[in-house]
């Protein structure tokens, strides 16, 4: 059990004669066991006295306490709180505190586990999720982020209604699609205008699934909609296959963004070896987030990557550099911990591995230190490429340690081969031969 944290006699009062009396012990252990700092512990467990307070007011019952409820507090009392002190009233530490308060509550069975809302819109977009994932394959970000689409646009279309695809109108679409149009680059016309074909491909293909058994929004999806008029609908943004060149930094800048990293700063080591997954490897920084312990056989010098984005299992061989940086971040810096990902969290909660995200961020932090004005990590992963290409090596194999599915994906990267495509090259008509 975690030691006391002590608090002000008012805010301890506040706990004691509200629904909350009894988690206090719970709560206390919970952030114990995550780790946080104990000012960190105090401040949060004087943020849940301010709501304990908040709810006796409000006559709140135990099992009416959820999320709609936090948000409530912090959006609606926190900003005309005349609470008597002393009160903590900074939005972002009391909203953090009570996401770790509801979690405490669930775990304890005092409150319902938050459960997907069941509405029209909830359900047809878990139907499309499964489809995506067991049909097409796609990866759980992809998917996602196509969800979040349709869902904005059938939420524009039907509100709260059922969703009936002949009440779509092409014209909605078109809208939908191109936006307000002039400010969105084609790139975003083509992902949203993708998200949509897919979700009425979907629907198209739905009487197979054998979904629903009424006459409602669900047995019209069992017998496949008619899509085709919609899908011709769908603006198409100009696109030349392979047309664009891809970004790419020279070995002198790899060395460069490298170096960025001697000079000691906090979670340096974990940073600078994610980085070297990159440049080394090649991966995508998802697949640094989810690297586990197991997948790393430091007798054979290789590396195994499960769950990538092509849900295949991969061996690439573990570069000397990289796997001295990953030991030296898993021996000097790495918290204390019982989970088995190779990058965890160095802040509370810990024993939780970091997203991707992290990655992103370390990789732009060393942008910034460079002084480059750049954002975009994937260049990274085109500047491996690149790099292997010019040493001469086959497409078949820069294919293979990129883990495309397609030669046709890689071979984008001839077009930054400028000492090959220099000896091809013709004469400009006119210039000295």
């Amino acid at each position: 059990m975690a030691e006391e944290i002590i608090i002000q006699a008012q805010q301890r009062a506040w706990l004691e004669r509200s629904v909350l009396q009894g988690y206090v012990t719970a709560y206390s252990d919970h952030l114990h066991r995550g780790r946080y700092a104990p000012n960190t512990r105090r401040a949060y467990l004087c943020c849940v006295a301010h709501f304990a307070h908040w709810l006796t007011a409000e006559r709140h019952t135990l099992a009416a306490v959820n999320k709609a409820v936090v948000e409530r507090f912090v959006a609606e009392h926190l900003p005309r709180c005349d609470c008597p002190y002393p009160v903590r009233r900074v939005p972002h530490e009391v909203r953090a505190a009570l996401v770790q308060l509801l979690d405490v509550l669930r775990v304890e069975g005092a409150i319902a586990s938050a459960a997907a809302p069941d509405t029209h819109l909830a359900r047809e977009l878990a139907r499309f999720d499964a489809h995506m994932r067991d049909a097409g394959g796609l990866a759980l970000n992809t998917r996602q982020q196509r969800c979040r689409i349709v869902a904005k646009f059938l939420t524009g279309v039907f509100q709260a209604e059922p969703i009936l695809i002949q009440m779509i109108a092409p014209r909605a679409i078109q809208q939908f699609v191109l936006g307000s149009g002039a400010e969105w680059s084609a790139g975003t016309i083509r992902v949203i205008g993708g998200a949509i074909g897919g979700y009425l491909r979907f629907r198209a293909m739905a009487g197979e699934a054998g979904q629903g058994s009424d006459g409602d929004a669900v047995g019209i999806a069992r017998r496949g909609d008619r899509v085709t008029e919609l899908l011709t609908a769908i603006p198409r943004a100009a696109h030349w296959r392979l047309a664009s060149l891809p970004e790419v930094l020279s070995d002198a800048e790899i060395d460069e963004l490298l170096r960025s990293f001697d000079p000691p700063f906090r979670s340096h080591r974990r940073a600078f070896a994610m980085l070297r997954c990159l440049t080394d490897l090649g991966l995508r920084c998802s697949e640094v987030a989810n690297l586990r312990l197991e997948d790393i056989n430091w007798i054979d010098g290789t590396l195994r990557l499960a769950g990538t984005k092509t849900s295949r299992v991969d061996t690439l061989p573990l570069a000397v550099a990289t796997g001295a940086a990953i030991a030296a971040y898993l021996r000097d810096e790495r918290p204390r911990t019982s989970n088995r990902a190779i990058f965890v969290r160095h802040v509370a909660p810990y024993d939780t591995p970091i997203r991707s995200g992290s990655v992103q961020r370390a990789v732009r932090a060393a942008y910034k230190r460079c002084g480059w004005k750049r954002s975009r990590v994937h260049i990274i992963r085109h500047s491996v490429a690149s790099r292997l290409l010019q040493a001469g090596t086959p497409m078949k194999e820069i294919a293979d340690v990129l883990r495309h599915r397609s030669l046709d994906t890689s071979a984008i990267y001839t077009k930054v081969d400028f000492s090959r495509l220099a000896s091809v090259a013709l004469p400009w008509p006119g210039s000295a031969s």
